[in-house]
């Protein structure tokens, strides 16, 4: 990257947030710097949109943002879903079968599903919906639980397929060469036995592109930054891609850089570089 970025897109676990789920104050403040120079600055995430104003609210902006991995293109400031790609039912079905027939023999799995909704502030009942046997992977507690055939009744942005006696790599490796890519796209975000599934062609790199597009903005103006398997083809795509320290191997490699420490100051030492 020759020139200053114009668009600074970062993923929030293990890359913008400490362990206390945080936002460091050297990286809040070069991201304001940033800000104030004219970049724009979005998340790009894992998380569904009800689950990043805790984020923003530590920045104090509110942006355009990629959620679920590339499935929402949300307006925060607006409490818009801009672009949504969901699974449809027909598809959740299918992944289902094959999911639960991939690990029978490695104790079986569970599902839950999140649904777009209209509002990022609509009854999480409405919004994520497990199984009967479906252990959360993190503090849940308004979440409805339903049948396996309500969950694949209505269109969904993610397929959470879970569990806990394999990583979430392993689970990966069982089930990716099952599920074909004109199907559905699969990845993962955590370690703890759980894999993400989303219409094909869902990434972050396509929701990065959205709003770069939006803004009239180049792939090569554009910095991101991320640690885990759902952050690969949108370092790939962005015009720096920066891979954090505890970034995992494939990470890494479809990085144009690493930094030196994780997130209390990896983002930060980066765009100091810039602003």
């Amino acid at each position: 990257m020759s020139g200053r970025p114009q668009l600074i897109c970062c993923d929030v676990d293990g890359t913008l947030l400490d362990d206390r789920e945080r936002i460091p104050a050297d990286v809040r403040a070069v991201i304001r710097r940033a800000v104030s120079a004219g970049a724009q600055f979005a998340l790009a995430t894992g998380r569904p949109p009800r689950w990043i104003a805790p984020v923003l609210e530590q920045l104090d902006l509110y942006p355009i943002c990629v959620c679920a991995n590339g499935a929402i293109v949300y307006d925060s400031a607006t409490d818009t879903m801009l672009d949504v790609a969901a699974l449809a039912p027909d598809t959740l079905c299918q992944v289902v079968e094959i999911a639960t027939r991939g690990l029978a023999p490695f104790g079986g799995a569970s599902f839950a599903v999140e649904r777009s909704g209209d509002s990022a502030w609509a009854d999480e009942s409405e919004l994520f919906l497990v199984s009967p046997d479906y252990v959360p992977a993190w503090v849940s507690e308004g979440h409805a639980t339903a049948p396996l055939a309500q969950l694949c009744s209505h269109p969904a942005i993610k397929l959470l397929i879970r569990n806990e006696q394999l990583t979430s790599a392993q689970i990966f490796d069982v089930l990716a060469p099952l599920i074909p890519g004109e199907l559905a796209h699969t990845t993962f975000s955590i370690p703890d036995g759980l894999v993400e599934v989303s219409a094909p062609g869902v990434t972050k790199a396509r929701g990065v592109a959205y709003i770069a597009a939006s803004i009239g903005v180049a792939a090569a103006d554009v910095v991101a930054f991320g640690d885990m398997p759902n952050d690969c083809d949108m370092l790939r795509w962005a015009g720096f891609g920066v891979a954090m320290a505890n970034a995992v191997p494939e990470v890494q490699e479809a990085a144009d850089s690493v930094t030196r420490s994780n997130n209390d100051s990896g983002v930060a030492a980066v765009l100091e570089r810039w602003f």
